[in-house]
């Protein structure tokens, strides 16, 4: 049992290593585009006539054949023909679960063409990392939405993946984000989706419940001493703010950053032109400004940091007391 601890511990801090090192490079193969590509391809021919709701649940039983029966099998047959291969090949599919690399690039992209007041290419780039119409937008408008995009996704795309990662290794690591990529795609509470991907939303909203609320305990922790606020002040605006947004777990990112930074996150977006008025995280005492962009990586980078250095400590623990009752 030690041994197994161990060997999976090695294993997700080396992809935790690989995503900073490399990321996700655009033209290689990843398992999110084959998961969207058989996603598609099942709402193309399932999302139509009678018993939707019913339909949807095969996205969901997919992912299960596709994440854990298979990756398991592929993961196990590696071990048993070495263990190195074993680590390393559950190591390089722990990685592809695991966005912080891509998500600060996806906001430096959006940072430096602010900097340069280059708006247009601002709401370019941040049109590629969020829902709502950015073709308006103002400068603040846009790091508000590069932040709340940053907040939300420390654990969507990282943080949750990798509790998935320490507690059940590459399988379930990979059906956590490939169920997260079901939510992405077809979780919408609008007429084409609300029946077709109300599994998809539900399951994803399961499997982020814990996650997202461990995350915001580690993100405060991590990052108090560079906040101006107390953890008092931070956590009474957590409980005050997070289960205000439409998602059951993103309003906890977001209620964080936006109370460690001293901003009001959340309020009026435009989806394809229909005004959404999202409830408001956080007081306004200061008013956004670009360089809250770089300090809300910072603060996701610190988060990962800690969260990962608290599993290892979690295992380290779990290692000495079965050696000591094995």
């Amino acid at each position: 049992m030690a041994t197994f601890i161990a060997v999976h511990l090695i294993a997700v801090v080396l992809a935790l290593i690989l995503d900073s090192l490399i990321g996700d490079p655009e033209h290689w193969p990843h398992p999110v585009r084959w998961f969207g590509s058989w996603i598609a391809l099942l709402d193309k021919h399932l999302n139509k006539g009678k018993f939707k709701k019913e339909k949807g649940l095969i996205i969901v039983l997919s992912m299960g054949v596709w994440a854990l029966i298979f990756v398991s099998l592929l993961v196990y047959g590696c071990y048993q023909l070495h263990l190195a291969l074993g680590i390393i090949v559950e190591a390089i599919i722990i990685s592809t679960t695991v966005a912080s690399t891509s998500l600060a690039q996806a906001a430096a992209k959006v940072e430096h063409p602010l900097k340069r007041k280059e708006i247009e290419a601002a709401r370019y780039e941040v049109s590629m990392i969020v829902g709502r119409d950015t073709d308006q937008l103002s400068e603040s408008e846009v790091v508000r939405a590069t932040v709340e995009t940053v907040a939300e996704n420390t654990s969507d795309g990282v943080t949750a993946p990798l509790f998935y990662a320490f507690i059940g290794g590459s399988p379930l690591a990979l059906f956590y984000r490939a169920i997260n990529t079901c939510d992405s795609m077809v979780g919408y509470k609008n007429e084409k989706y609300a029946q077709f991907g109300y599994f998809s939303a539900k399951t994803d909203d399961l499997l982020n419940y814990i996650p997202s609320r461990l995350t915001a305990i580690v993100m405060v922790l991590a990052n108090l001493k560079y906040s101006d606020y107390s953890f008092a002040h931070v956590w009474r605006i957590v409980k005050r703010d997070a289960r205000k947004h439409p998602s059951p777990n993103s309003g906890f990112g977001e209620s964080v950053i936006a109370a460690l930074l001293g901003v009001q996150l959340g309020g009026r977006n435009t989806y394809k032109g229909v005004v959404s008025n999202r409830a408001k995280m956080g007081d306004p005492f200061r008013t956004l400004t670009i360089a809250d962009i770089d300090e809300t990586v910072r603060m996701m980078r610190r988060t990962v940091l800690a969260y990962t250095l608290l599993f290892l400590v979690i295992g380290g623990i779990l290692i000495v007391f079965t050696n000591t009752w094995g």
